[in-house]
C-alpha cells in the first residue's frame, strides 16, 4: 500500500487523532492525516524524531543488538505510538507516529494494527 493508503488506514484504527509518516534524519514527514487546533503534527514529527534518533542513540552506547518495535508515550488523555519502520534491507530511517485519544482507542489493537499497516506500507 502506498502512503496515502496507509495514513487513510491508520485514521480508521479506534480513537485515532492524526498520523504522520516521518524520516527521523531529517525529522521531515512524508506525510500527514488529522490532528488539527491542537494536534499540529509537523512540530509533533519533528519532536518525535528526537526521541527516536535518543532512543536509537541509548540502544547503540549499550551495545543492545535489538531493533525498537515501538516507543509508547502515555498521556492523561492521550497515547502516542512511534513505530519505527524497516525498509527491505531491515534499516531503519522512517517512522510511523500515531496519535490516540486514550478514552476511545484500545492500546493492544492500535499495536497491531499499526503493525499490520507497516508490513503493507511501500515507500
Amino acid at each position: 500500500m502506498n502512503i496515502e493508503t496507509a495514513l487513510k488506514e491508520a485514521m480508521t484504527i479506534d480513537g485515532a487523532l492524526g498520523i504522520a509518516l516521518v524520516d527521523w534524519e531529517s525529522g521531515m514527514s512524508l506525510g500527514t492525516l488529522g490532528g488539527g487546533k491542537y494536534l499540529d503534527l509537523e512540530v509533533a514529527a519533528a519532536g518525535n524524531t528526537e526521541v527516536v534518533r535518543a532512543k536509537m542513540r541509548t540502544l547503540a552506547s549499550l551495545r543492545i543488538n535489538d531493533t525498537i518495535e515501538d516507543i509508547l508515550i502515555t498521556l492523561t488523555k492521550q497515547y502516542h505510538l512511534i513505530r519505527p519502520l524497516k525498509n527491505s534491507g531491515g534499516e531503519q530511517g522512517l517512522f510511523l507516529y500515531l496519535a490516540l485519544d486514550r478514552a476511545k482507542s484500545n492500546l493492544a489493537l492500535a499495536r497491531l494494527n499499526l503493525k499490520r499497516i507497516e508490513a503493507e506500507l511501500t515507500v
